[in-house]
This record gives structure tokens, sequence and C-alpha cells, in this order.
């Protein structure tokens, strides 16, 4: 009967029934498997980690990076550890300053280039989105935090001057890249909230935007008005500065992004090891008393002391006095086998420190114990090359930057200078040449992040001026980079002509002196007055 039914299709052969039950062992498997790789998830959540979502194998998404990002900034804040280390490596790259000029001034008949770039780093609004102090300062703990810095270079179309003004890295939602080349942008997308004032009916109006920056390096003969029905903004190319980049990324990630969780388990520690040593510190005397009664008199003699965060001294001033009877004993709790030690938490820092590139000696602002000042001098070196390579990204980005200003001052009809822009018939990009030989080359003086004693300094420039080989304009530049003067073109341009050459501030006295002599000798008077200064 069994077989019959088999036959007919009603009942399964042990074959299939075999099949079966594995197949639904296989099942219940996978089922555990996921829910075991679910359990490590939340666990990882749990912990306080946030994970970051990728986008395919290669780059983290844009949801990812916004999200590191807001933690970095409030770290920045809130974290003592990643707030210095930023600072420090933001006064490593800027706390000298930096000497920029061109090195055309318009002596020899050549266009002076420098007044160009000199007028574009003194407008105040420049000063305060790129150039100035301030600036530096926020664009480098940006680069700290978010790892992406946009610099817009609104430009005026008559006269070619430049305004720069950064970009918000929450309001870049994309980079569209070259399809033949992805190491060449082409446009940045921005999404952002305007609000404006409405004039006919005084409200506050919010608008969503959307609009398209070209890169400041791609200026295609053809240019598009819009994309996807938005504007594209030719008048304002963008410049982006990114850090921790790497290849095939599209945006940087801050500097902070590896040192946050040692922060944040150096910050449990210490709070952990605070709380120990106030445990500790509530009890400090141990009572034993022979026998019940005994014990019922300490406690209540205990609950009469004065309650406060000292005992009361006696009459003698020496401490307080306990009086004990035959069978009670007063001793200190021993701290033997208490961890208390707060050094412990020491390579928590080092880690923090070497995620931010500083020494922790100096990022705890503390020299430690056991050497530890002796080992942080042998990351001298690494640190400054380091610093060294961060002055170079900002160098670059800023020479991108004058280069397409000096440009804009040769293509704008009313324009400071004078010249040809031409178009590379190979990569399509636009090359300057300037009018009457002249040079458009950027200089950098970046001071030496060597602490070099200024006598030292000023021996050599000293013993250099004794050659004879170097011109009076050079020397004035070394000693002014020596003693770290500010806006030191300026000084130059009062001890040069209007065509470069130098002015001995001496010679000048001297002649201004003789002169007077001159003079003073044909009124009648005695010269031998004036070059005393006598009034005769």
């Amino acid at each position: 009967m069994g077989r019959f039914r088999q036959l007919l299709g009603l009942e399964e052969s042990a074959t299939v029934t075999e099949a079966r039950e594995n197949a639904a062992a296989a099942n219940h498997q996978a089922e555990l498997l996921a829910e075991s790789v679910a359990d490590l998830e939340r666990m990882l959540e749990d912990r306080g980690w946030k994970r970051l979502s990728a986008a395919g194998e290669h780059q983290f998404s844009r949801q990812g990076l916004r999200e590191a990002s807001e933690v970095a900034r409030v770290m920045a804040v809130a974290n003592p550890l990643i707030k210095r280390g930023l600072g420090i490596r933001q006064a490593y790259v800027w706390g000298q300053g930096v000497g920029i000029s061109a090195r055309a001034t318009g002596d020899e008949g050549t266009q002076d280039v420098n007044a160009v770039v000199q007028a574009f780093l003194d407008d105040p609004g420049n000063r305060a989105a790129l150039t100035g102090d301030q600036a530096q300062e926020e664009n480098e703990r940006a680069l700290g935090t978010d790892g992406n810095v946009f610099i817009a270079c609104f430009t005026n179309p008559v006269t070619g001057f430049v305004q720069a003004r950064t970009i918000p890295f929450d309001e870049v939602t994309d980079v569209i890249l070259n399809p033949d080349d992805r190491d060449d942008p082409w446009f940045y997308e921005r999404t952002w909230t305007e609000q404006r004032v409405d004039v006919r009916t005084a409200r506050m109006v919010t608008t969503e935007r959307t609009a398209y920056y070209p890169a400041l390096t791609y200026r295609p003969a053809q240019r598009v008005r819009s994309i996807d029905g938005h504007p594209v903004m030719w008048d304002a190319p963008v410049q982006h500065v990114s850090a921790n980049r790497l290849d095939g990324w599209k945006f940087g990630i801050g500097d902070a992004y590896a040192a946050l969780p040692f922060a944040r388990l150096y910050r449990d520690f210490l709070a952990d090891w605070a709380t120990l040593v106030k445990s500790l510190s509530q009890f400090a005397w141990k009572a034993t008393a022979g026998n019940g009664s005994s014990s019922q008199k300490m406690r209540a003699a205990l609950a009469r002391r004065p309650q406060g965060d000292t005992i009361p001294a006696n009459e003698n001033n020496v401490g307080a006095t306990a009086a004990l009877g035959p069978n009670v004993t007063l001793e200190a709790i021993p701290k033997t086998g208490a961890t208390i030690d707060s050094e412990s938490g020491r390579p928590l820092a080092a880690m923090v420190a070497a995620a931010l590139g500083v020494p922790v000696t100096t990022l705890l602002a503390d020299p430690g114990q056991t050497g530890a000042r002796a080992v942080a001098e042998t990351l001298n070196l690494p640190t400054r090359l380091e610093m060294t390579q961060r002055r170079s990204l900002w160098e670059n980005a800023l020479r991108a930057i004058l280069t397409y200003v000096i440009t804009q001052s040769v293509k704008a009809k009313g324009g400071p200078l004078q010249g040809a822009v031409t178009r590379d018939p190979f990569t399509g990009r636009e090359v300057l040449t300037l009018a009457g030989d002249t040079d458009a080359t950027i200089e950098f003086d970046w001071p030496p992040l060597d602490e070099v004693p200024v006598q030292v300094v000023v021996d050599a420039i000293a013993k250099a001026d004794t050659t004879k080989t170097l011109p009076p304009v050079v020397i004035a530049k070394l000693l002014l980079k020596a003693f770290n003067v500010k806006d030191a073109d300026e000084i130059i341009d009062e001890l040069t002509d209007d065509d470069g050459n130098w002015l001995d501030p001496y010679k000048q006295a001297g002649d201004a002196l003789g002169d007077a002599a001159t003079a003073a000798f044909r009124r009648g008077q005695d010269p031998a007055a004036v070059l005393r200064g006598g009034d005769e």
C-alpha cells in the first residue's frame, strides 16, 4: 500500500524526505548565523561605535563622511586631547605665518604682478575667509575634523578681482569627475538652504537651492549654463583642499577620525580613575571592637564625630585624638593592591598622539616620567616632515588660486595686467603668458620649524653679507624673515625705488645732510654747524 501511494505521488520517498530535512537544517543554520552577525553589530553599536556605511568597496558614503565630521567637530570642542591635538597641528602649520609674493614687482619695465597678488591677500573679505590668521586657523581645523575645505573664487568679470569664500563641507554633496580621468574634477554639486528677507512681506523666506561649481582648473571652451535644471556658477570656480584622501576617493577624511575611539577610551579611563580615588578617600580608618557592646559604642562615637572635609584639631593643634578602650583597635586602611596610577592610561593618549601626528608629551602638555621627553624628541623629525607636507598642501592650493587671480587680471577688460591666455592643445587647459616677458612666479617663504636662535641666524646673514655676493635686497629679506616681521614686502617697497633698485638708508641720510650743508654755505652760514647738528 505504501509503495502504491508513492507511485501515485501521495507519499514522499526516503530520499526526498532526507533532502527536505537537510534543506531545513541548512536554513536553520543560516538563520542562526544571520542572528549572530546581527548580535555582533548590535554589540558594536552598544559600545558607542558609529558604523559608517560605505559606497561599494572603495570609499565612505557621503552620509558616512557627514556623520564622521559631526562627531569630530563635537570632540574638537569637548575633548581636551582632540582639541589640543588639532590646535598643535594648526600652530605648526600657520603659527609662524608665511610670506607670499610674486617675483615680478614692476622693475625693469615689467608689470607689477606682486601688486595684484598683495591686493588679493590684503582684501578684508579674503583675509576673513582665506588669508587672515583666524581664517588660516579655522581652515586647518576644518581639515582636522572634516578633511575637506572648498574655496570658491567669486570673480568680477569687469575688473578681474577675485573674492575667496569657503563653502561648508555639509553643503557639497557630490564631485563630478572627468569620465576618462578620475583625478580630474569637473564640477562640485552644492545643495544648501538660503534664507532671505522678503521686502514686500517683511518675512523670512527659506529656499532650498542646488548649483554646480566648476573646478578651478576646469575652464572648457564650451560651457553649459545648467545641469539637470540647476545653474552652473562659472564665475565662482572651486579649489578643493583635502586631507587623508585615498586613491580613487572623491573626498578626504579628517585627521581626528583615527583618534576618536582612543580619545573616548582615555576620557573613560580618567573618569574611572577619578572614581576609584574618590571611593578610596571615603574610608580612611578601620575600627575593630572586641564584643558587641564595644562595637555599638564605637559606632555611636563615630556618628557623633563632626562631619566635614577635615577632622577638627585639639587645643594643641596636633590633629584629632581618639580615646579607645582596651578591646578596641583603630588603624588606617592599607592601600596595598589598589591601583591608583593615572600613568597607566598613557598608551591610550599615545594612540591619540600617533593618529594626530604629534608627540605625546606635547599633546599632554607634560614631559612625563622615565625619560618620556627623550622618547618624544625622536618624533621631532617625523613631526616636522608631516607638518612640512601639510604646508606644501596649502601652498599648492594657494598657488593655484593666485595663478587664477593673475589670469583673471589679464582676461578682464579692466584688469591691471596685460598678456594673453591661450589653450593647451593637449590638455585643453588655459595657459597664461604675461606681456613684456613678465615672470608670473609666486614665491612662498615659510619660517623653519626648527627652533634656531635668532642670534645664530643673524650672525649667519651678517657673514653672508661680508662676501658681497648677495644683493642688499636679499639680505634685507633674510633679516626681516629672521625677526619674523609680518608684511615684510611693504618694508622692502620703502627700501627700493620704482625700478626695484636698493635705496641705502644711510647713504640717503648722508646725502640729505650734505645737501643741507651745501645750502647753508650758499646762504653764507657755517656748514660745519649743520654737520654738527647746530642751529647756526
